[in-house]
């Protein structure tokens, strides 16, 4: 039975490698996998975010990524006020079917944001980035359909399929390409809200592990968001994605409350409740916690597909983590806000 299901998930990376990158359901708590754009542009002095998934922990660990970034901005006294230049580290590692395929890479990104009025309140920008990444299979953890016998599973005709030594499998690197824009706004300067799109895989890098031209797909993300103060204690966090690649699209959105709880707006310590939706998918119920520049945020992935009957012992979580150096007699302006 284990190895069937082996096989069952396989089948689905299969697919998914084709389909789509290495997702978070708290797609607003990793700025620089969303979009380039991003880069530098927050209230503070430095930025550092962390993401952890397990989908389907349930079944072999399906699939487990991780992410971090660094960014900030830089070079204020050399550009005009109110505009923004950015650079940021960040990569990404994931795995997918009990760690047979395994993608890791790293990127550097440049963004800057031109303000459009004399306040900063709104602006207009655009973010490059330049990865380098390494894919690797391990055939050694795959179940093949020809590997099923009357007698069970015994090993097959897996390594001539794939064109590679089932004990090494295979290793890709390759360079890619990515772009966004992003506008940002407010209307008083207390409010945010703003609306980006982000191109990922421009240049299309080969991904093939036999001698066939397969290429990764661009990913194409429209996004935006907003905080809306509500009253003295409670804020209003909304955001959405729509995302396409290959034949496979996206659809999340939702909000969250924030809810201040130590009644000191001045050193606030913030506790977030809300819901986002993945149309046709999953609820995904999400609980933050925010104290001074620290954001930790838990998720968990309902799901109400069709997918649903096949999952009912299967649990998909996540937890994020955005730290915000601020210089505390520094008021900055208006930002988009995970």
């Amino acid at each position: 039975m284990k190895k069937i299901i082996q096989l069952f998930i396989f089948v689905i990376i299969a697919f998914c490698a084709q389909a789509q990158d290495p997702h978070f359901s708290q797609f607003f708590a990793s700025p620089l996998t969303l979009n380039p754009a991003f880069t530098g542009k927050f209230n503070g002095t430095w930025r550092l975010a962390s993401n952890h998934r397990n989908q389907w922990s349930s079944i072999n660990n399906a699939f487990i990524t991780s992410s971090a970034s660094f960014d900030l901005p830089i070079l204020k006294k050399n550009i005009p006020e109110n505009d923004v230049l950015g650079v940021g580290l960040s990569g990404v590692t994931d795995q997918s079917g009990g760690g047979a395929l395994k993608l890791n890479y790293g990127s550097v990104s440049l963004s800057y944001h031109k303000a459009l009025d004399e306040d900063g309140y709104n602006t207009i920008g655009a973010g490059f980035q330049g990865t380098y990444s390494s894919i690797g299979l391990d055939v050694s953890k795959l179940t093949f359909e020809d590997e099923l016998q009357q007698t069970g599973f015994q090993q097959g005709t897996s390594g001539e399929y794939l064109g590679a030594n089932p004990l090494t499998g295979r290793n890709i690197n390759y360079l890619d390409v990515n772009a966004g824009i992003l506008y940002s706004g407010s209307s008083n300067g207390e409010n945010n809200y703003y609306l980006g799109f982000s191109l990922y895989h421009i240049n299309r890098p080969s991904l093939s592990f036999k001698n066939k031209d397969w290429f990764l797909t661009t990913r194409s993300t429209v996004h935006g968001g907003g905080s809306f103060p509500i009253s003295d204690i409670l804020d209003l966090n909304v955001s959405f994605i729509q995302q396409f690649q290959n034949k496979a699209t996206e659809t999340v959105l939702g909000g969250a409350l924030a809810i201040l709880a130590n009644g000191d707006p001045e050193n606030p310590t913030n506790l977030h409740i809300g819901t986002w939706m993945r149309l046709n998918d999953a609820i995904i119920p999400y609980l933050g916690l925010e104290v001074g520049g620290l954001r930790i945020g838990a998720s968990y992935d309902a799901t109400n597909s069709a997918l649903k009957t096949a999952s009912t012992n299967v649990s998909s979580y996540e937890f994020s983590l955005i730290y915000t150096k601020r210089p505390v007699e520094i008021k900055g302006i208006p930002c988009p806000r995970f």
